[in-house]
C-alpha cells in the first residue's frame, strides 16, 4: 500500500514537473474541467464533460460534444438533415481551436460529409491552413478518413424547402433586387433601372427588397462549446448548417476564429449564436477575450461585445457565453432571451443558465 501510494505521489510530482516545465499551471482539481455551450444542448455538454472528466484532453472533448450534437441534429440547426440553401441542399461550418498553441481548423460551405467538427480538427491537424471551404474541403475530409459522400439533406429539410418554393422563395436573404415576391433569377437594381429607364407607370422597381428571414433558434443556430481540461488547458468549438434559405455559398460566423468562438490559455474562452452575417463583422469573442484580458469580468465583456454590435445594428439578433480562465461565466443577449448549459464539478449533471436581452445604448 506504502509503495502504491509512493508511486501515484511520483506521478502526480513527474506531472506537475512537466507543465511547469511546459509553462502550464497545475490547477485545482475542484475547480476543473469545465465544459459550457451555447442553448440547452444538454446532452451534447454531458457528452463533452464523460469525455474530459475522464482524462482526454479539451480539443477531444470539444469534438466529442459537438459531435454529439451534429449526430443528435441539435434544434435542426446542427448537423446534417436541416437548414436547406436557396437550392435545398444542405451544408456544414464547423470550427475548432485550441488555446494553448492557438492552432485553429475550420471548415466552410462543407457539401456531403457530416462530420463537421471532425473534419475542423483534420484540417488542424493534418495541414497548415486554418479554413478550407466547399466541395474541396469534403474532398479533403474524405481523403483523411470520414464518411462520404452523403446526402445531407433529409425528408423534413426538403419538406421545409419545398413549402418555401411554393411560397415563391420568401423570405430570403437578398435585398435591393428585382424581381420581388419571386425566386429568381434576380438582378440589382441598378442594372434593372438602365433596363427599365424607359417605363412608366407603376415600376417593378417600387419595392427592392425581399423581407429577410427572421433569425431564431429553429432557423439559424449554432453549437458554440468551450472547455477546460484537468490541466486547465482550454479549447473551443463550434458546429452548425447555418442559415436557412441561404444564398448557396453563404458561410456565416461559424467557421470564423474570433467571431464564434475564441480561446487563450492566458485569458478564457467565448462562444457565441445569432445573425452571424452581422456578428461576424464585430469578431465579438476575440472582443471579449481580449476585454478579459485587460480586466474585465466575464460579464461585462459578454455585454461590452453584445452592445457594440447593436450600437450599430439595432435590429440584430444574438448571444455570448464567457469564460475566464478560472471558470467563471457568464452570457449576455440582445433581441432574445438565451441559455447556455453548464458542467462543472460541483454540478450533479448540466445546469441551464438562463439569460434576458439588456437595454444596450445606442449611437446618437
Amino acid at each position: 500500500m506504502a509503495n502504491r501510494t509512493l508511486i501515484c505521489t511520483q506521478v502526480f510530482l513527474l506531472t506537475s514537473l512537466l507543465s511547469l516545465v511546459l509553462g502550464h499551471k497545475v490547477v485545482n482539481s475542484e475547480q476543473y474541467p469545465l465544459v459550457v455551450s451555447t442553448w440547452p444542448f444538454v446532452e451534447a455538454v454531458r457528452a463533452a464533460w464523460r469525455a474530459v472528466d475522464g482524462g482526454v484532453s479539451a480539443v477531444d472533448a470539444v469534438v466529442e460534444g459537438c459531435s454529439a450534437c451534429e449526430e443528435l441534429r441539435c434544434d435542426g440547426t446542427v448537423g446534417p438533415g436541416g437548414s436547406p440553401d436557396e437550392n435545398g441542399e444542405t451544408t456544414i461550418d464547423a470550427l475548432i481551436m485550441d488555446g494553448v498553441t492557438m492552432e485553429a481548423g475550420a471548415v466552410a460551405a462543407m457539401r456531403y460529409v457530416k462530420d463537421g467538427i471532425k473534419a475542423a480538427r483534420l484540417v488542424m491537424q493534418y495541414t497548415g491552413h486554418t479554413l478550407l471551404v466547399g466541395e474541396k474541403a469534403s474532398v479533403f475530409a474524405i481523403s483523411m478518413g470520414l464518411p462520404g459522400p452523403t446526402n445531407l439533406s433529409s425528408t423534413e429539410s426538403i419538406e421545409k424547402w419545398t413549402k418555401w418554393k411554393q411560397n415563391h422563395c420568401q423570405p430570403n436573404f437578398w435585398k435591393n433586387v428585382v424581381p420581388v415576391n419571386s425566386c429568381g433569377p434576380y438582378h440589382g437594381k441598378d442594372f434593372a433601372k438602365l433596363r427599365h429607364k424607359t417605363c412608366s407607370g407603376a415600376s417593378v422597381l417600387e419595392s427592392m427588397g425581399s423581407s429577410l428571414p427572421q433569425i431564431g433558434v429553429n432557423n439559424h443556430d449554432t453549437i458554440s462549446m468551450a472547455v477546460i481540461d484537468k490541466l486547465g488547458h482550454i479549447a473551443v468549438g463550434t458546429s452548425t448548417n447555418g442559415a436557412t434559405f441561404k444564398i448557396p455559398g453563404r458561410v456565416g460566423d461559424g467557421p470564423i476564429p474570433g467571431s464564434s468562438a475564441y480561446a487563450d490559455n492566458e485569458v478564457g474562452a467565448c462562444g457565441a449564436t445569432g445573425d452571424g452575417d452581422i456578428m461576424m463583422r464585430f469578431l465579438p469573442c476575440y472582443q471579449v477575450v481580449e476585454s478579459m484580458r485587460l480586466g474585465m469580468d466575464p460579464r461585462l465583456a459578454a455585454k461590452d461585445a453584445i452592445s457594440r454590435i447593436a450600437r450599430k445594428f439595432p435590429d440584430f439578433v444574438g448571444a455570448i457565453f464567457a469564460i475566464n480562465k478560472n471558470g467563471v461565466h457568464a452570457g449576455a443577449c440582445y433581441g432574445w432571451t438565451f441559455q447556455y448549459s453548464v458542467r462543472s464539478p460541483e454540478m450533479d449533471d448540466v445546469k441551464v443558465f438562463t439569460v434576458h436581452p439588456d437595454s444596450v445604448i445606442r449611437d446618437s
